[in-house]
């Protein structure tokens, strides 16, 4: 009888597994201390990881790893304007896969936190909004506006009905435990006044109202109404509270790193800071903490914003963008979330009892019962340790740093100690030869011509392109009579062009005359330079460049890109001559681009030059190609373009993302600091290009015969770019800490 009942109670169990739900409740809920998943209050560790910014061939490995380092949930923005290029047309393709990529997470056996938006922002182009969205009559971004309600809803129920016929809420057996809608919306809430408050709360109604069956999360967003949770985002949360007394304390966003800018430097986090903001959050009652990023991955494509924002999206994450591991912030980390788990019945029971162990020391000690207790000893000096008794024990703590002690004796981690060494990243040759450069001019002598638009006057480009293209030609003419003098005191006529954004570059009369180039904290610039002149009919040839659209502020969808005027001659015998308001062309996009230059299946006809014959064609906007084979191993691969100027490239028809090798400045071998003694990010790499490597994925090679295409507006020797691979040295537990 006794073995009759094991065996039912086993076939019991064996049958909840696989039917789920059927026979198990599965629910979340929430109470002030935790997320309450079936029934049980959780201490969640989280870590962000975008699906378009890897590959499917490489999301299991990073889930993998994510698990292995200790966190329970996965979080993923929903980026719409990739899933809805255009109205009702859908993708949900390849990197896009997001329901692929949502049962990856749930075969490794971890949550995930689902944040539709859909505004994500996540310095992604147009903060992730289909740029149609712009030219929908009457359109008003984020606010209480009919038709931006109307589209956004529509694309939300459109992700939740699909998450529910996959069953993937947790309240259907599903990993989802958490969704969000809209984001960081409060400063907007703020700024728009009333219009932003109907907004916040049409958002938070709409979505509950869509039953998921799962909690409904806004972060930085004070006022979210019931039942929805305000959540923090930022690189410390500790001062955070929920405005109700009754909802728990979640942290969407901790800030691991930073992203970069092209111009700009790299931007690092130390471990330490990292570490001690999470076991400060979690001392103070916090139960649920989101890295943002876990794995940063690569901007594909023409998927940056800013703009201005590199390919590289690597974040200073403990997965870096090629999917290694960066130590010792991942195992650092790791032993964090494994002395922080040890806490996890005390810190959900009970409320921490805080006392001064010294004059910047504490102790908060959670203790439930008898045999639960768990006690975080911190100091709070940057630059002295401290000795402290606690419990009749002496602990020693350094600066800026905190001890966690699962039974209230044993100090199993402090987060100042780092017990691991550095990765050490190489790039090595992979020995894998570019066979034949060949080149294909960018035809600048008949653009008049193939222009397919006319008008009076400059044109905004992001209405012309509808963000088709980064590229838009401006061109015109205007005639100058042979007697008329060119010269005043020796000084060449110049023209003056200013565009509010991004960059341009100026030809004359079918010569370079330069560029002018934005930053992403002032994307307007002005071309001033002198020109070569000619009696007679002189073109004007303008090409506007976008470097990825707005993807925040108050309106974005009003900003303005492109050559907006004016544009001024000077040094004529008449003076000034404004040319803004006389007849343009337009071109959208480049040639090489119209004919598919970059696909494996591009037109033949293309009267492609073998480089040595071509030494003698236009430096600036050249088209260049060459084959090659794929290395062996299987390590991650990268091209470093050190020699290029600024473009983009392709792999197999494949857009790797925007190249520009512009130098970082700013303030290197420093951090900056928030509040008292708080650093927030280290800045390296000035003097360097920001960025020199760009991520090559493995998966989108063949064994022989790749077709690398460039597209090079600047100069820039293709003879000189490399593939190589990625390497790390991980460090063994038995090697000594460095103290370099």
């Amino acid at each position: 009888m006794e073995t009759n009942s094991v065996s039912k109670l086993l076939i019991l169990l064996f049958m909840a597994l696989f039917v789920g739900c059927e026979l198990i409740h599965c629910s979340v809920t929430y109470d002030r201390k935790a997320i309450v998943i079936n029934g049980q209050r959780r201490i969640l560790i989280s870590g962000s990881i975008h699906y378009p910014r890897s590959t499917p061939e490489m999301w299991e490995d990073l889930i993998q790893k994510a698990k292995h380092g200790g966190l329970d949930v996965i979080d993923t923005y929903v980026f719409w304007n990739v899933h809805e290029p255009s109205p009702r047309n859908y993708n949900f393709e390849g990197r896009y896969d997001l329901v692929r990529f949502i049962k990856t997470v749930q075969k490794v056996g971890l949550y995930v936190h689902l944040r539709i938006g859909p505004y994500v922002c996540a310095e992604w182009n147009f903060g992730g909004f289909p740029v149609w969205l712009k030219y929908v009559p009457g359109i008003s971004f984020r606010t209480d506006n009919g038709p931006f309600k109307v589209a956004m809803q529509g694309f939300t129920q459109k992700i939740v009905q699909m998450m529910k016929s996959e069953k993937l809420f947790q309240s259907q057996g599903g990993p989802i435990i958490l969704s969000q809608i809209e984001n960081e919306y409060g400063p907007e809430r703020k700024a728009l006044g009333a219009a932003g408050h109907a907004y916040m709360n049409w958002a938070a109604k709409m979505a509950v109202g869509l039953g998921t069956g799962v909690p409904w999360v806004m972060c930085k967003e004070d006022d979210a109404p019931d039942p929805v949770i305000n959540t923090c985002n930022g690189f410390y949360c500790d001062d955070f509270s929920p405005n109700k007394p009754y909802k728990p304390s979640l942290w969407t966003e901790n800030w691991s790193g930073w992203f970069t800018e092209f111009g700009g430097p790299i931007y690092q986090r130390p471990v330490e800071d990292l570490a001690f903001a999470v076991a400060r959050f979690i001392q103070k009652g916090g139960s649920y903490m989101n890295y943002y990023m876990y794995h940063g991955g690569t901007n594909f494509g023409r998927s940056a914003g800013g703009p201005f924002i590199t390919t590289s999206y690597d974040y200073d994450a403990p997965i870096d963008e090629y999917g290694l591991i960066r130590q010792p912030k991942y195992d650092h980390l790791k032993d964090l979330h494994k002395a922080i788990k040890l806490c996890e019945h005390a810190l959900v029971s009970s409320d921490p009892k805080v006392t001064s162990i010294g004059t910047y020391q504490q102790a908060h000690v959670f203790s439930s019962g008898s045999r639960t207790c768990a006690a975080f000893l911190a100091n709070y000096h940057s630059n002295s340790g401290a000795r402290v008794i606690f419990n009749n024990r002496h602990y020693d703590l350094p600066p800026w740093s905190i001890s966690i002690l699962p039974d209230c004796t044993t100090d199993v981690f402090n987060t100042a100690r780092v017990r691991v060494q550095p990765s050490h990243i190489q790039m090595l040759p992979s020995h894998s030869k570019l066979f034949s450069w060949e080149t294909y001019d960018e035809d600048i002598s008949s653009l008049e011509e193939s222009s397919t638009i006319t008008a009076s006057g400059l044109l905004e480009q992001l209405n012309t392109t509808r963000d088709t293209s980064d590229y838009l030609w401006y061109i015109t003419s205007f005639d100058i009579s042979s007697s008329e003098s060119f010269l005043r005191g020796g000084n060449k006529p110049s023209i003056s062009v200013h565009s509010e954004g991004d960059a341009v570059h100026v030809f004359i009369n079918g010569q370079f005359s330069g560029s002018a180039f934005g930053t992403r904290e002032q994307r307007s610039c002005t071309f001033n330079g002198p020109v070569n002149l000619r009696a007679g009919t002189n073109k004007i040839a303008l090409l506007s460049v976008a470097v990825g659209l707005p993807n925040g502020g108050i309106h974005f969808e009003t900003w303005k890109t492109g050559i907006t005027g004016p544009v001024l001659l000077h040094g004529l015998d008449h003076g000034q001559k404004d040319l803004s308001w006389q007849k343009w062309s337009y071109k959208v996009g480049l040639k090489g681009e119209a004919m598919d230059l970059v696909s494996p299946n591009g037109v033949s006809s293309v009267d492609w030059v073998k480089e040595s014959l071509a030494t003698k064609s236009q430096p600036q906007l050249k088209w260049h190609k060459a084959y090659f084979n794929a290395p062996d191993g299987n390590e991650p691969l990268a091209l470093d373009l050190g020699n290029m100027g600024k473009g983009q490239v392709w792999i197999n028809g494949q857009s790797i993302g925007r190249y520009w090798m512009a130098y970082a400045k700013g303030n290197c071998n420093s951090c900056s600091y928030a509040g008292t003694f708080r650093p927030l990010k280290c800045q390296i790499g000035c003097g360097q290009p920001t960025q020199r490597w760009y991520h090559v994925p493995r998966s989108w090679l063949k064994p022989t015969k790749n077709l690398i295409v460039v597209f090079e507006e600047l100069g820039g020797n293709p003879w000189k770019i490399s593939l190589l691979k990625r390497t790390v040295h991980t460090p063994t537990a038995s090697e000594p800490i460095s103290k370099n």
